[in-house]
């Protein structure tokens, strides 16, 4: 325990080296090159893509632009990984055979255009599905204590409250199913990896076994952020709405009144997830009480989405920080 301690109290340098657990293995991104490890019966299988970021002082950098920007690249990126992995699954679980629609899809389109189109789909039907749970759905609960509840402020905290229930509930039932066991034990080896090459240590299984599976710039923390965000903006953009357009307050309780709130927030969740990037960037890149106090709940929410990896889980993990460190050393400080 007191070596584990000093690995972590001597975390001095942050990297911008971050990735995503995947079926048997692990997706890894650097500044310069994204790398896919995965195990398989044959061993190890090693596939490296140089990545393409935008342009120094492309807009597209620019703080509460580039945070929408990447999540939705991260999204795409990551759908091709477990695509990827699915298909190097060693079991072949999740293989079967094409239907008439995907291969006339693919005759049509041709393989690459016919992957985009697959890969666009899972990420919009992914991106739809988590906004009607963890948004939609809480809209709609709350309102119906429209006409029970008077303050606006208490409606919004109790679509909050309605939101990180489900929110948790949904976590707790992934982290309980078992095939979903071995991708969080693969999520954890990331992590310790990235805190082992932060320490400054060389990286092996045995300095990156005794690190912590937590890392607060893990997606978990900063869904926990959106969520916890959302509470806020909701609530001050909500009230300012009604305060800026008076015919609101006489529609309040109805079901047009609900509609357009609905359809209000929605627009603003590019704005929730732009903002809960730059707090996540922030606190990744600092290390002092304060930091401590906010990545807090995210690192215990964690404890749901990693889970203590094997020693074979740890190669892949280094081998995956390998194969994406920059050429130039330093130059992936964030």
């Amino acid at each position: 325990m007191a070596k584990k301690e000093t690995c972590n109290s001597c975390e001095q340098f942050k990297t911008m080296i971050g990735g995503q657990a995947l079926l048997e293995g692990i997706l890894m991104r650097g500044p310069e090159k994204d790398a896919i490890v995965c195990r398989t019966k044959e061993g190890l299988k090693l596939e490296v893509s140089d990545r393409k970021l935008p342009r120094e002082g492309s807009p597209l950098r620019w703080p509460l632009i580039r945070g929408v920007v990447n999540f939705f690249d991260s999204q795409v990126t990551g759908v091709r990984a477990i695509m990827k992995s699915a298909d190097l699954n060693p079991d072949g679980e999740l293989s079967e055979e094409p239907s008439k629609l995907d291969l006339w899809l693919e005759k049509k389109l041709g393989n690459e255009k016919f992957e985009r189109f697959i890969i666009s789909c899972t990420v919009a039907v992914s991106l739809l599905l988590s906004i009607g749970l963890f948004f939609l759905l809480p809209m709609i609960i709350s309102g119906f204590f429209d006409g029970v509840v008077e303050s606006m402020v208490v409606i919004h905290l109790i679509e909050g409250l309605v939101r990180m229930v489900i929110f948790m509930l949904y976590m707790l039932l992934v982290s309980r199913m078992n095939e979903m066991k071995r991708v969080f034990a693969y999520h954890g080896a990331e992590h310790k990896t990235i805190r082992c090459y932060e320490a400054r240590l060389p990286l092996t299984v045995e300095n990156v076994r005794t690190q912590s599976r937590m890392h607060p710039r893990c997606g978990t923390s900063f869904l926990l952020v959106v969520m916890v965000l959302s509470i806020l903006v909701f609530s001050v953009a909500a009230s300012a709405l009604v305060e800026a357009v008076p015919a609101l307050a006489a529609m309040e309780g109805t079901f047009r009144y609900r509609l357009i709130m609905i359809v209000f927030k929605l627009l603003l969740l590019p704005l929730i997830v732009s903002i809960a990037y730059e707090i996540n960037r922030w606190v990744g890149r600092h290390d002092n009480a304060f930091t401590r106090i906010l990545t807090a709940p995210g690192l215990w929410m964690q404890n749901f989405t990693t889970n203590e990896p094997d020693d074979t889980m740890i190669e892949v993990a280094i081998t995956a920080v390998n194969a994406v460190l920059p050429e130039k050393e330093g130059s992936d400080q964030w």
